[in-house]
């Protein structure tokens, strides 16, 4: 199994915004003052930028235009509602905000198609919402595609027994613990487990310091130890920064690969964790700054891998 790509899926942002509906638990996102028109307007300059950056290093990206009559502010993160894998299969997942769960659109299969995209099963867990169950696919799935690990902060956004489900699906071994930041003073759930951590071929970057149990924080480093990864562990600071918001992708073009991130997260990296990455990986970084103050989000966000087989 490969764990990086060089297919990606994006959307491009019609009604970006601070999402109301997301920001109760989504302590990453700030509010601005700013005309929604105008927020909508930075973030599609910074998507386009973004895209281009991917294109020039070789990455296929595939992008689809989000549905402005759809009011959905956060379209442009779709790696939290679909994930693709190798063998064709798909998984819809249930989303925590009710505006967020319109962007799961037939239309996205069918632009995919039309490039030659074949699609196989549909695990659909999207009734879970009716109960109040949630897990955000690859927002709250660190997938190990290689190893067969799923990792997962478990949160109001990842639920356990749905992780285990989709495990057995799909065949993962789930790694469960909970990861925590400071907010205000107390210890409180961290939205996604893609801001604190990130696996890639060789390596992993990680906030271990949010995972306060020391049970779990040794569990989830020895497991990424005996994959062989080298691991580099950042501060609460930096992925404040998000700098544990990043996606190795491959070129299509050449054998190169690239550790995805923002400006601001490459900002907040140290020569020394720069060198540690630039061993497997270049780094490509973009300025998101818009999409992170007011989405919560950044770079890993943005891009939905895709590992679908092409028809033949």
């Amino acid at each position: 199994m490969k764990q990086i790509t060089d297919q990606i899926l994006m959307i491009r942002p019609a009604s970006f915004r601070m999402n109301e509906e997301t920001a109760v638990n989504n302590f990453f996102q700030k509010s601005t003052e700013e005309l929604h028109a105008t927020t909508n307007k930075k973030a599609q300059a910074e998507f386009d930028a973004f895209v281009e950056k991917l294109r020039n290093a070789g990455v296929e990206v595939h992008v689809v235009e989000d549905d402005p009559k759809l009011n959905t502010p956060d379209a442009l993160f779709p790696n939290n509602w679909i994930s693709f894998h190798e063998n064709g299969n798909v998984a819809l997942y249930p989303m925590f905000a009710e505006n967020r769960r319109r962007e799961r659109r037939e239309e996205v299969f069918l632009a995919l198609e039309k490039k030659g995209f074949e699609f196989n099963q549909i695990f659909d867990y999207t009734e879970a919402e009716d109960d109040g169950v949630f897990l955000e696919g690859t927002g709250s799935l660190i997938l190990d595609r290689t190893n067969r690990k799923a990792y997962c902060a478990l949160s109001p956004r990842a639920d356990e027994d749905l992780l285990i489900e989709f495990c057995e699906d799909f065949e993962y071994m789930p790694v469960i613990f909970t990861a925590n930041q400071d907010v205000n003073g107390k210890r409180l759930p961290i939205y996604h487990t893609n801001v604190m951590m990130c696996v890639g071929e060789e390596f992993a970057v990680i906030c271990s310091a949010t995972i306060d149990d020391a049970k779990e924080r040794k569990n989830v480093l020895q497991h990424l130890k005996d994959d062989g990864k080298e691991i580099i562990d950042i501060t609460e600071a930096q992925m404040q920064n998000f700098a544990g918001n990043m996606l190795q992708v491959k070129s299509a073009k050449s054998d190169a690969t690239f550790l995805v991130m923002s400006k601001s997260a490459r900002n907040a990296l140290t020569q020394h964790q720069i060198s540690q990455i630039e061993k497997y990986t270049q780094i490509l970084s973009a300025d998101l700054s818009c999409i992170e103050t007011n989405g919560g989000g950044s770079a890993r966000c943005m891009m939905a891998e895709i590992f679908t087989p092409m028809k033949a």
